[in-house]
């Protein structure tokens, strides 16, 4: 049996089973899915599980059915390109002949003393659980801070609001204004509803050291409660460990999404070095691309002199359930209509993934 294996059920590997299991498979094809948990995890609601406005139950999406998928719950230990197989924790190993590599990422503390042992995350489901109990557990009138004001900041501050309105909430932005690489239109929006919902923005500011229930911003004595790190990411560890090229952590790879020098393994998601920053939107356009490469190289198929240049369409973020934002096609969407379009963008996910 010819053998591909998926590592990681992300957004990337969960685009490729949907092209993959829908239409006819070689006969001969067998695919293995390898992930920590048995189900897909919506990464990009996560900032709701944590604030406490969506239930467990709806950040889930279960994994597909098919003859064709094995699914195997565990823990990776190594991924070996020479000998083309991937070791697990509990000392299994799994062979394939193509592979595709979806494993994320994780918090880049920028190393900042003391941010990675005194922060919580929102990076994987079991960190926005954690973070959940924590900040549902704090008193009324407590502080937390929120260090990092990119959509995954923005997003857990309003909802966090929205679930604990007797919480202080300080969200610490590196730059002058919210979302200061968009129109100033969308910024100014996203800080005129936090000063009406009383979230402080601190612009300008420096984690420069974190203690506990301290944060250093600059040389200012914080102190808070709770703090939740979104202020970047990075490839995880076992993708930055990888004896292979790499950019800033992210995997350097071919047109076709393949490691140079290992053409029969893929990289698709945050993992991969790539012209766009890292998003969800992005790891789907990569996997529809690694779909079409692998049906040419099964069918013994030359691949094109060139792929399409990846074009996303823009993107969506969340004030609380009632307000947002959206910057689609070069135009500024605000308010309930952008709001609206998130939900309908996520039940379609749902529907057609669940």
């Amino acid at each position: 049996m010819r053998k591909l294996v998926l590592l990681g059920a992300g957004y990337g590997n969960m685009r490729i089973l949907l092209r993959l299991l829908n239409k006819e498979l070689p006969a001969d094809l067998e695919i293995t899915l390898i992930d920590r948990t048995p189900f897909h995890s919506l990464k990009t609601e996560f900032y709701a599980l944590a604030a406490g406005t969506a239930p467990d139950s709806d950040i889930r999406v279960a994994l597909p059915a098919h003859e064709k998928l094995k699914v195997v719950e565990g823990e990776i230990a190594e991924i070996k390109l020479k000998d083309k197989a991937i070791a697990l924790k509990n000392g299994d190993e799994i062979t394939y002949d193509e592979l595709v590599i979806g494993l994320g990422c994780e918090d880049n503390y920028h190393d900042v003393p003391g941010a990675a042992e005194y922060t919580s995350s929102i990076q994987t489901i079991g960190q926005s659980r954690a973070t959940y109990k924590l900040l549902q557990g704090l008193g009324g009138g407590a502080t937390v801070g929120i260090v990092g004001a990119g959509l995954s900041g923005i997003e857990l501050a309003s909802e966090l609001r929205e679930s604990r309105p007797d919480l202080k909430i300080k969200l610490f932005d590196r730059g002058p204004r919210i979302l200061k690489d968009f129109p100033e239109r969308l910024s100014n929006y996203v800080k005129d509803w936090f000063d009406k919902h009383d979230v402080e923005v601190v612009s300008n500011s420096n984690i420069t050291r974190v203690e506990e229930n301290v944060l250093y911003n600059h040389e200012d004595e914080i102190h808070v409660d709770a703090v939740v790190w979104t202020a970047g990411i990075q490839p995880v560890a076992i993708a930055r460990e990888m004896d292979v090229e790499t950019n800033r952590g992210r995997i350097v790879l071919n047109q076709y999404h393949q490691i140079p020098g290992y053409e029969d393994a893929y990289v698709v998601g945050d993992i991969a070095d790539l012209p766009h920053a890292p998003s969800a939107q992005l790891a789907e356009e990569q996997a529809e691309q690694i779909v079409r490469v692998l049906r040419l190289v099964w069918n013994n198929e030359p691949l094109p002199n060139e792929m399409p240049e990846i074009k996303l369409k823009g993107f969506m973020g969340s004030l609380g359930k009632k307000q947002g934002f959206a910057y689609l096609a070069d135009r500024t969407v605000t308010g309930r209509i952008a709001r609206l379009l998130k939900s309908g963008v996520l039940w379609m996910y749902k529907w057609h993934n669940g």
